[in-house]
């Protein structure tokens, strides 16, 4: 059954309206019998109390929710503290949703829809690979923020703010050759990964492909499932594999500088020297990047700017001033201590 009221929930149970209600706001004054058998239908019928009636009475009950994916990633969390900053600027409160990397974005954003009333959405991290059927679902306006939208996934005609990601770890990559590394391994993302991380791993094999390098997968050291992505307990454990298997190489680039802490505390604790015995680059520009000893070698993402851009375009797009807008922006390589020149 789609859509299910509270009025047939009541009926099913054999209840009130009212009785719902108590049960589903855990009154005192309902037996457990009773609540028991509510909740049960709610659960197996998938039951989402939507609350815009309730709001409309409310005329300031206006809210943009942030949907986050990778909710580990520090990065995010100076976005976040823009995007409260901006959200308050314009009378509006932030709903924050974290997003589980198995769960799907859209029927989430769905979901709360019908649970919050709405004035627009942002995706943050993650995947984004639906079709446009399936994002027609969503009736409020929605900026795509840092998701790595892949050619040919989803529609053209929707908002997106981003670094290329693709270009900028074509550039890391190139960076590490020119400095003589042949033999880079890299820590990337699962195979199935159609956003930041397969982007960031195809830049790292074109830099490769162009400068006469042949592309190793032996080389490709994938994040564990069972840890939290672009974390730091993934990378320490992703390269403890690496140097426990002998494979060669010089230099070691993670996709997240989080990835790379951790593989540098893994590289630490293995005996081996940074950058004398391997170099080490990460990407995003994490301030801890820079304090962290020796410093890492990064791409910096705008991080402010990116997120001031996000809300700006989704206030004008919630004022109807533009139906949508794209901006990239450019990331900055950070040279830090992490990595070496090899002498030819």
């Amino acid at each position: 059954m789609e859509n299910i009221t509270i009025i047939e929930i009541a009926k099913m149970c054999g209840v009130s309206v009212s009785t719902v209600s108590r049960a589903m706001n855990n009154h005192p004054d309902i037996n457990q019998e009773t609540k028991d058998r509510v909740m049960q239908i709610i659960k197996e019928y998938h039951y989402v109390p939507n609350n815009s009636a309730r709001n409309l009475k409310r005329s300031d009950a206006r809210s943009i929710a942030v949907l986050i994916k990778g909710i580990s990633n520090p990065f995010f969390s100076k976005m976040i503290k823009v995007f409260e900053q901006e959200i308050q600027k314009h009378k509006y409160s932030m709903v924050l949703q974290h997003i589980e990397e198995n769960q799907d974005e859209v029927e989430v954003a769905v979901q709360l829809q019908k649970e919050k009333r709405l004035n627009g959405i942002v995706f943050l991290g993650g995947s984004f690979e639906h079709t446009r059927k399936k994002l027609k679902q969503i009736t409020v306006p929605f900026v795509l923020s840092t998701t790595g939208m892949m050619k040919g996934v989803g529609f053209g005609d929707c908002s997106l703010v981003s670094v290329d990601d693709f270009k900028e770890s074509y550039r890391m990559t190139e960076y590490l050759i020119e400095q003589g590394h042949k033999r880079i391994a890299i820590i990337c993302a699962d195979e199935k990964d159609r956003s930041i991380g397969k982007l960031r791993l195809s830049g790292y094999c074109a830099a490769l492909e162009a400068h006469g390098i042949g592309v190793d997968e032996s080389l490709f050291c994938r994040m564990k499932k069972d840890l939290n992505y672009y974390s730091m307990e993934n990378g320490y454990a992703v390269t403890k594999e690496l140097l426990d298997s002998g494979k060669e190489f010089t230099a070691l680039y993670a996709i997240s500088d989080s990835v790379a802490i951790g593989a540098c505390r893994a590289l630490w604790d293995g005996k081996k020297r940074i950058p004398e015995d391997y170099s080490v680059a990460g990407f995003d520009g994490l301030d801890i990047a820079s304090y962290y000893q020796p410093s890492i070698t990064t791409i910096r993402q705008p991080v402010e700017e990116m997120a001031e851009a996000t809300i700006r375009i989704l206030f004008q797009m919630i004022e109807k001033e533009i139906p949508y807008e794209k901006q990239v922006f450019k990331g900055e390589l950070v040279i830090g201590e992490s990595v070496r020149k090899i002498p030819e």
